[in-house]
């Protein structure tokens, strides 16, 4: 009897091994982890890295695998430090859900919001910090369907504050009408994503341009900045590596 009991316990044994063995080289915590992002996961990371987990994270958001992620002890957990993948720079519009387009959790990512994803000196020195400061090795410019910014600055829209801000589009506008075959309107769903690209190449290229820290980082390898598009219909995101 009490050798059946050993039998039992070898293979179970083994499995508990074989998982702890498993945590010390597991470079992200897993879906649902109370754990936060360790300053030695952070540094085994690479861009490239980086863009598959979002990848990951993103199909699973549209194949509708979410998994609780923002948990009491997860909250208490990060506010020992936060050392996280990436930095986000993403549109004001409420339905672009960031952290959940990407499947992360509190301490994952920095994500900064502004309408249009365009950018601007406190951007700068808030990837400044993100990258150079705590360590994230990926800069995303997410653009996303169905802008209004991006329509408002086709309508050539002037109120207030928004008129400065509509004006760092502009450029977009201008770049994507040089060059498109049908009706440049805002009622033009085609041109609107044509826009919405361009302006995201746009602000990938004033990332690079405004900030020398961000731009030598880049080029030793450090980080990398890419573009990215989400589609509010489908949920998918659709990278721009080579911009």
């Amino acid at each position: 009897m009490k050798m059946k009991n050993v039998l039992i316990s070898i293979p179970v044994l083994v499995a508990l091994v074989a998982c702890a063995g498993s945590n010390k080289t597991a470079v992200v915590p897993p879906a649902g982890s109370s754990q936060v992002l360790s300053a030695v996961e952070q540094s085994k990371l690479t861009p490239d890295k980086v863009i598959a987990n979002l990848k990951q994270g993103n199909q699973e958001f549209v194949n509708n695998q979410l998994t609780l992620k923002n948990n009491p002890e997860r909250v208490r957990n990060a506010v020992k430090g936060q050392h996280p993948e990436a930095v986000i720079l993403s549109c004001l519009d409420s339905r672009v859900p960031v952290e959940d387009v990407f499947h992360r959790g509190i301490g994952d990512v920095f994500v900064a919001r502004v309408a249009g994803n365009i950018v601007n000196p406190d951007i700068l020195g808030s990837m400044e910090f993100a990258c150079k400061v705590s360590g994230a090795k990926l800069i995303v410019v997410l653009g996303h369907g169905s802008c209004g910014a991006i329509k408002s600055a086709i309508d050539d829209v002037e109120l207030g504050n928004i008129t400065g801000l509509l004006s760092k589009i502009k450029p977009a506008v201008a770049q994507s009408k040089a060059d498109f075959p049908g009706e440049a309107k805002s009622s033009n769903p085609e041109f609107v994503e044509k826009v919405c690209q361009t302006n995201v190449a746009l602000m990938v290229k004033e990332i690079r341009k405004n900030s020398p820290i961000l731009k030598e980082m880049e080029d030793k390898g450090e980080i990398k900045i890419v573009g990215a598009i989400y589609e509010m219909a489908s949920g998918k995101v659709e990278f721009l590596e080579n911009i």
